[in-house]
């Protein structure tokens, strides 16, 4: 069993339209012995709602403990050693939000949950299978 941690488009997607979410990640994440969100992606979250860029993230964020509760997901914490780690990776990426995600995936040893090219191609992090 794996433990899993979701990216911050699985969570919109679980939340808001499940059917973007292939049928075999969803097995798997029915499958997973626990599946975690990072805070990071609340605060994308908030600010692609705040920038208007992200309209349905608002619904989203209004019930966050209750979607968590749903989902039967643990809020990771987020401490300055998973900044620090986040800054410090051998990655060009620049997004903030996907360092921090793929830093907390590595320190907690968690396979993340994504669809993101970015991630799936970085090699230090393993991730769910997307078909």
């Amino acid at each position: 069993m794996s433990s899993v941690l979701l990216d911050t488009h699985v969570v919109l997607w679980l939340a808001t339209s499940p059917e973007r979410v292939p049928p075999n990640l969803t097995a798997s994440l029915t499958k997973a012995e626990h599946l975690f969100v990072s805070p990071v992606s609340a605060f994308e979250l908030a600010q692609k709602a705040r920038f208007g860029r992200l309209p349905q993230a608002e619904a989203v964020l209004a019930r966050w403990g209750e979607l968590l509760e749903r989902m039967i997901a643990t809020e990771l914490p987020l401490t300055g050693s998973e900044m620090l780690h986040a800054g410090s990776l051998r990655w060009e990426h620049r997004d903030p939000f996907d360092r921090l995600i793929v830093a907390q995936a590595q320190l907690f040893g968690l396979t993340v949950a994504t669809k993101d090219e970015a991630i799936r191609g970085f090699g230090a992090v393993s991730c769910e299978a997307w078909e």
